[in-house]
Formats: C-alpha cells, sequence, structure tokens
C-alpha cells in the first residue's frame, strides 16, 4: 500500500473522473450518473492509494479484489480502470455499445480488473465474502473491498452476508457502504428506513466508521483503519451526495438512472471546470 498520500492529486484525478463519467454516459444515451458521481471520490481512494493490484497482471494471486456491488455505478469503476491501464481508455467511448467490452453493468468475462458480475444487489457483496472466505482458507494476503449502495442494503442477502462474515472472523473485508441517501424511486428513508445504518453494522459484530464520504482525506483515514483492523471484518459508511459536483443533479432521483442531454452536459461541465465544489 501506498504510505506517501498526496490528497490534492487524488481530488483532481477524482474531479477529473467526474467529467469523463458524465461524457461517457452521455455517448450512451443511457447509464447511471448520480450513484457513480457519489462513489467516484471511494473508488479513486480505493485504487490509486489503497489496493495492492498489478493491471498488467489482472489475475495475480494475491492481488487485492473489489467487488461493485452496486454494478449500476459501473461507469465510475470504468474510468478508474481505465486510468490504471487495465484497458485502453477508448474502450470508454464504447459503454454499453454491442459487443463493448463495456457493457451497462461490469462483465467479469469482458472486462479486465472486473472479478465479478454485479447488477443484482446484494450479489456482488455475497461474492465478496467468498473470496475473503478463500483468502483466508488459502493464507493468501490479499484483501478483499465491496462497495455497496445504500439501497442494496434494504436487501436480505446482505445481512445475512454480514452475519456470515463476523462469524467467521473475516477482517480481510471491507464493506464501503456509498451511503447517498437515494434508491432509484426515491429517498431511502421514505422507501424502507436505514437509520441507524452504522449502528446495524455494528450490531452485526462488525469494526464500523463513519466519514465523509466526499472528504479525501477522512477516506484514506478510514481505508488505512480498516486495513489494520483485526479480528472482524470492517464496514465503512460513507455520507455522500447523489451527483456529486453538479448543482443539478445533486440529490435529484430522477437521475439515478438517466442520462444527460447534450445541453445538460454542456452545463455540467461548465460548473466542473470552474473548480470541485465544496
Amino acid at each position: 500500500m501506498n504510505r506517501e498520500v498526496d490528497l490534492g492529486a487524488l481530488r483532481s484525478r477524482a474531479h477529473a473522473f467526474r467529467k469523463t463519467i458524465l461524457k461517457i454516459i452521455t455517448r450512451a444515451g443511457s447509464g447511471h450518473p448520480g450513484g457513480s458521481l457519489s462513489v467516484i471520490d471511494l473508488l479513486t481512494a480505493l485504487y490509486f492509494h489503497q489496493l495492492r493490484h498489478d493491471p498488467r497482471n489482472p489475475a495475480w494471486p494475491d492481488r487485492d479484489r473489489v467487488a461493485l456491488s452496486k454494478g449500476h455505478a459501473c461507469p465510475a469503476w470504468y474510468v478508474v480502470l481505465a486510468e490504471c491501464g487495465y484497458f485502453d481508455p477508448a474502450h470508454l467511448w464504447t459503454m454499453r455499445r454491442m459487443g463493448s467490452i463495456l457493457q451497462g453493468h461490469p462483465d467479469m468475462a469482458r472486462t479486465p480488473g472486473v472479478e465479478i458480475s454485479t447488477g443484482s444487489l446484494g450479489l456482488g457483496f455475497s461474492a465478496a465474502i467468498g473470496m475473503a472466505l478463500a483468502g483466508k482458507r488459502d493464507g493468501r494476503p490479499y484483501r478483499v473491498y465491496a462497495v455497496l449502495g445504500d439501497g442494496e442494503c434494504q436487501e436480505g442477502s446482505v445481512w445475512e452476508g454480514a452475519m456470515f462474515a463476523a462469524h467467521y472472523g473475516l477482517d480481510n473485508l471491507t464493506a464501503i457502504v456509498d451511503r447517498n441517501g437515494i434508491q432509484q424511486t426515491g429517498r431511502t428513508e421514505e422507501r424502507i428506513r436505514l437509520d441507524p445504518l452504522a449502528d446495524k453494522w455494528r450490531a452485526f459484530n462488525w469494526d464500523v466508521q463513519e466519514i465523509d464520504g466526499h472528504e479525501m482525506g477522512a477516506i484514506i483515514s478510514a481505508l488505512d483503519r480498516a486495513a489494520a483492523a483485526a479480528g472482524r471484518p470492517h464496514a465503512i459508511v460513507a455520507r455522500t451526495i447523489k451527483g456529486k459536483g453538479v448543482s443539478f443533479l445533486e440529490g435529484v432521483a430522477g437521475y439515478h438512472g438517466k442520462a444527460l442531454t447534450e445541453d445538460e452536459l454542456a452545463r455540467a461541465l461548465a460548473e466542473l471546470d470552474r473548480g470541485p465544489r465544496g
């Protein structure tokens, strides 16, 4: 893991990624901008600070694993994987086209760097638990990171998995919850209430942190602490904003799965070009 941390460089990467995310979704004419923008700071910190991985050798047995359980946010994952060198960035502009290696949900058979095909919510978390258990039993040093949506945490399979992971002491597993408060049909608390979400993870015997999921320093500190946790799995509940970075997307459920128009894209890029929002 990298111990030298340039927070400014990480913030700049994430800001640039926001622009590319919106561009490729608009080019595709479909996709999920809201959740992609809320999770991008977390993915940037993971891949450019925390993970032990080698894009030149994606099958390295001791690599850290990432399962994007909220698979609909794959545009964010794709731009990060491309920047890391898992595939030519030219593929980004083919997203969701027939024959592309980048589909609307992650496909482990097509996309280098994708550990598990996801889309059915809860599935990626369960697979991550299996990877963590295998690592323990095989004596491998790798860590596993599962990135979940908060609406996804309404799935019963998530809590069955949380109970299983704690029972087996999977301290090589970290769950990162993108707590943006909005799911496809509206606010999470108006659909099936999740709060107090962190306390729910604690009740399942996980080591838990709550952080600002857009503050890079807080993300780095949380990831470092999670990597040092021993004896039980770790959860990071990251408070985020759906559509973070673009004023007319922020906190709007309608942009959960709706691509921007060309005019909206131009407005969004103009905002982003003025620099990061607070």
